[in-house]
């Protein structure tokens, strides 16, 4: 599939941003935000004082790697060697030091709520000399609060009387990467697998450089192979190719996981039956752990996913979800490991796809092992540009869950359109499920967060430069869910592009209106799941011949000459009686549902007048007109930047939002064109006639690729 869309973009005269090997004076994106280009002259002397040394008073792995990034970081951002001491015996050193060691007893350090990753930075003076202490309980707390300390530099934050206490909110911080053992990534659009399975166990430092970044960002975990899992994955050969990925990855945090196939002990142990009830099978499963422990200790756990879109699950065998989730995780309990099963199920049964998730799993609350961890997308559908929250959050409160959302942008223009998703996550967050009290949100509901990466072997990593800042905002959101997406943006932006004020005060707003122009242009107002159905990529409201009906545009946006829009009240599939009654009583109404959500749970009359004084079709026009409007601006923006930014990021960003541009017209005219004729409603005054959808969108050939 994607070889196709990047012979497509050839072909159709488009340049795409495929990262090539660059001359040494151009910048291809390698560094992420993890840049340390020099701090400019009079702020270099000032935070030089605050690094006349470093000494590091912590043994292990962990430490050693805070050690050499401070190196590192240092010496780029201040143009000068760090002299590395064993004791402190001036001022201005950077002392990294466990907080149990001797040096510090003076300072009556609290650090027992910090747990094992959180730190401390701060001011303080030891044996006599003033210092900047980073301390914690373990070398993951000093390596995530040394990230942190370079942080503030490139973000050029002072260092004077420095006092930060910081600890992650949720325990797992997970990339779930989507990887075939072909080096294929389904729904990656960044190149080929990171991981060289063919020559692994042999190492390759980009190995390394994945792990600083997710470490920078306080990712802890990576799931190294597709939901869509398959058993060799699990034979010696492939589990050996792990424990070298592991052994890379450990000193910077970063523990492997593995998605299992629930079929294995059928196909690698030649048993008859996969029923998580049958004894052989279960002891089949403990010796697979016990096997992968011997190699890799610190092993995460297994990632599942079980009876959704033909992969084999208990449900064959008559059982539950909550039977083939504990009889994993009996497996790995002795090891201290989970399993994460996911919640995304759907059927081709006549039932709305955005309730079957809660009908199966809300019955189970309770009755999953205390190491399972039910894993539920953001919303009940499939990560749609915007969705209303998943009801299983705050629902289920005796079972543990984590968010799942997808930094890849499978439903917002691939690797091509600017879309931050910051935003994004921060909505569905901070939502509010009123249980199990009034001021619950999502975020209170939640143990663990998941993110579908969007890395590959591009020289940026993820096809295109401002795709960086979802990886990015995804491990910052799961450090601390309460962090702004806006001041998230900031960060990236000057840790990325430069502290420019010229640069922050154009990218910040950019990345900020972004994902609302997606929405615009893709699906505005509620509406959902417009794209072609084999790709993913561009739009097809016309499409209601499938026979899979969950895969159907038209069963989604349901338009006819009366209206448009999914009736999910009780006068249709009644999907908002899975929220809370408060929650229910708001999206039932459609004068309170909000215009986000409004076509997601109601069927709506054409001439129906909104709260903004339009009717639906006029507010729909003008919204998907809104949409191309802010790409334009986008554009504007950015070329204003031209001399501000190194010039082939610049270029390669320039020709992504020409692309942009182009594209958010198409999905417009298809979208308007196709409503139009289903609605005879004239364009309000002032519209943008459609032009020429269809010969656009049907000189996309792609291969069929659906599942995930």
């Amino acid at each position: 599939m994607i070889e196709s869309f990047r012979q497509w973009k050839t072909t159709t005269g488009f340049a795409l941003l495929i990262a090539i090997a660059a001359p040494a004076h151009a910048d291809d994106g390698y560094r992420l935000w993890l840049r340390y280009d020099p701090v400019e002259a009079p702020l270099r002397q000032d935070y030089a004082r605050h690094a006349a040394e470093l000494v590091v008073q912590a043994p292990g792995a962990s430490a050693a790697a805070a050690k050499s990034e401070l190196e590192r970081g240092l010496s780029g951002l201040l143009k000068m060697r760090v002299d590395v001491r064993a004791q402190v015996d001036r001022d201005g050193a950077i002392l990294i030091a466990l907080a149990k060691a001797p040096e510090l007893r003076p300072l009556h350090l609290a650090t027992r709520d910090l747990g094992s990753e959180g730190f401390i930075i701060r001011t303080a003076r030891v044996h006599g000399h003033r210092v900047t202490l980073i301390a914690a309980n373990s070398g993951r707390g000093l390596l995530y609060g040394s990230f942190a300390l370079l942080r503030r530099i490139q973000t050029r934050q002072s260092l004077d009387r420095i006092s930060v206490r910081d600890r992650p909110a949720l325990s797992l911080r997970l990339l779930d990467h989507w990887d075939n053992a072909d080096r294929s990534v389904e729904r990656g659009y960044a190149g080929k697998s990171l991981w060289n399975w063919q020559s692994l166990p042999l190492s390759d430092p980009r190995y390394t450089d994945y792990a600083r970044a997710n470490a920078s960002v306080g990712i802890n975990g990576a799931v190294l192979n597709n939901v869509n899992a398959k058993a060799v994955f699990l034979t010696p050969a492939y589990l050996t190719k792990a424990k070298a990925l592991a052994d890379v990855f450990r000193p910077w945090g970063v523990r492997v996981y593995l998605s299992a196939r629930f079929s294995a002990p059928i196909e690698l142990g030649a048993l008859k039956t996969a029923d998580p009830l049958d004894s052989a099978v279960r002891a089949w499963w403990r010796a697979k752990a016990d096997e992968i422990y011997r190699l890799i200790p610190d092993f995460g756990g297994f990632l599942v996913k079980a009876n959704s879109e033909g992969q084999p699950g208990p449900g064959e065998y008559g059982r539950t979800h909550a039977d083939g989730a504990n009889m994993l995780a009996a497996a790995l309990r002795p090891h201290g490991g989970v399993v994460l099963w996911r919640a995304f199920v759907y059927s081709s049964a006549d039932v709305d796809r955005a309730k079957q998730a809660y009908d199966e799993f809300k019955p189970l609350d309770g009755k999953f092992a205390s190491n399972v961890i039910v894993q539920v997308k953001n919303g009940p559908v499939d990560f749609q540009p915007r969705e209303p929250f998943h009801p299983l959050f705050g629902a289920v409160p005796h079972t543990n869950v984590a968010l799942e959302v997808q930094v890849t942008k499978e439903y917002l223009g691939f690797n091509t359109h600017l879309a931050y998703l910051g935003t994004m996550w921060e909505e569905v967050l901070r939502s509010r499920t009123w249980r199990p009290r009034p001021s619950a949100t999502v975020a209170d509901s939640i143990s663990a967060m998941a993110g579908v990466a969007n890395t590959g072997t591009d020289r940026n990593w993820s096809g295109s430069h401002f795709d960086q800042a979802n990886w990015f905002a995804f491990g910052r959101l799961a450090w601390n869910p309460e962090l702004p997406a806006q001041s998230i943006a900031e960060e990236w932006t000057r840790m990325t592009w430069g502290n420019d004020p010229a640069v922050v005060r154009r990218v910040v707003p950019m990345m900020m209106g972004s994902r609302q122009a997606v929405v615009d242009y893709m699906t505005p107002l509620g509406l959902a799941h417009l794209m072609g159905t084999d790709h993913h990529y561009g739009p097809a409201p016309w499409v209601s011949d499938l026979q899979r009906p969950e895969w159907n545009p038209a069963y989604y946006h349901r338009a006819d000459a009366a209206g448009i829009g999914f009736d999910r009240t009780a006068k249709g599939s009644n999907a908002v009686a899975q929220y809370a009654p408060e929650v229910a009583r708001r999206f039932s109404d459609p004068r309170t549902v909000g215009d986000d959500y409004l076509l997601w749970f109601h069927h709506v009359p054409w001439d129906r007048r909104l709260d903004t004084g339009r009717t639906l079709w006029d507010e729909l026009v003008r919204r998907y007109d809104s949409g191309v409007e802010r790409v334009r601006h986008m554009r504007r923006d950015w070329g204003s930047l031209k001399g501000h930014v190194d010039p082939q990021r610049f270029d390669e960003v320039a020709t992504s939002l020409a692309i942009q541009e182009r594209e958010a017209k198409w999905w417009r005219d298809a979208c308007i064109a196709y409503f139009q004729s289903v609605s005879h409603r004239p364009l309000p005054p002032g519209a943008a006639p459609p032009q020429h959808p269809l010969p656009y969108y049907q000189a996309l050939r792609f291969p069929d690729a659906r599942g995930h």
